[in-house]
């Protein structure tokens, strides 16, 4: 029975000692992993920045296509027979 009891003793001081250095790992310990993840973030930002760069060009293009700044000084027919 004592030695069932030393066992026991054993198993409870051990995991006693190995449950501080369990907390302390990280799970993202791979710089790899860490580097892939960084790299991913930036090019999720570069797209957005680049599909709201797009919608801001087309809705500008929309806008000065409305406002034409020469549509008073064209004539309204450019036929050859005029010039």
């Amino acid at each position: 029975m004592t030695i069932v009891r030393w066992f026991i003793v054993g198993a409870v001081v051990a995991g006693c000692l190995a449950n501080p250095a369990y907390a302390q790992k990280k799970t993202n310990d791979n710089p790899l992993k860490i580097e892939e993840d960084q790299r991913r973030k930036n090019d999720e930002a570069i797209d957005k920045q680049y599909k709201a760069t797009l919608q801001r060009t087309r809705k500008d293009a929309v806008e000065t296509r409305a406002a034409d700044p020469w549509a008073n000084m064209r004539g309204s027919d450019d036929s050859k027979v005029k010039r």
